[in-house]
């Protein structure tokens, strides 16, 4: 069975058109043939390296400008930036710990919300001294602890003024 010649009115010298079919792969022999001649190195289809070196650069551009080896190097200077990293962990206050459990156990017991409150007000001065870690702590037991205290004083002066309306009102019926 023989295959057309290609279209396009060009001949290709590996199809000769009396071959049974086309050779499978133009890197292999065919019978007959001498075998082409494979450039040494890299795959000549692949594309060039954004990274290599130019092959038409002339020389090094710099070559004038550089220093003898006898002659002492530029001033070294500090990096602009402190290097990445973490940074160091500082010890946290143990009065905004304190500060802070106080005024969220005081939601439960009405007594202890002040006190972390005042505690929270002691560890800021302490923290601001000594440089210690921990204002957040002490922060969120100063807030904690006067939202909850002023919410427990509300309650109580509403029982106050239940109490005395109550009371008012059993006076007055007492006295038909």
């Amino acid at each position: 069975m023989t295959y057309p010649p290609p279209s396009g009115g060009w001949n290709d010298p590996a199809w000769s058109g009396q071959q049974s079919s086309p050779p499978a792969d133009p890197a292999l022999p065919v019978s007959g043939q001498p075998v082409p001649a494979q450039p040494t190195g890299a795959d000549p289809y692949a594309p060039a390296d954004p990274y290599a070196p130019d092959p038409y650069a002339g020389g090094d551009p710099y070559a004038g400008m550089k220093q003898a080896s006898g002659q002492p190097g530029p001033a070294a200077y500090p990096p602009a930036y402190p290097p990445y990293g973490y940074a160091p962990a500082l010890k946290t206050n143990g009065l905004a710990i304190a500060a802070l459990v106080l005024a969220l156990v005081g939601i439960g017991s009405c007594i202890t919300a002040p006190i972390g409150a005042i505690l929270g007000h002691v560890a800021q001065n302490q923290i601001r001294q000594s440089g210690e870690g921990g204002e957040g702590m002490a922060k969120a037991g100063i807030i904690v602890g006067w939202i909850v205290t002023g919410l427990y004083l509300l309650v109580v002066l509403f029982y106050v003024a239940i109490i005395v309306f109550a009371i008012s009102q059993s006076g007055n019926s007492s006295s038909y």
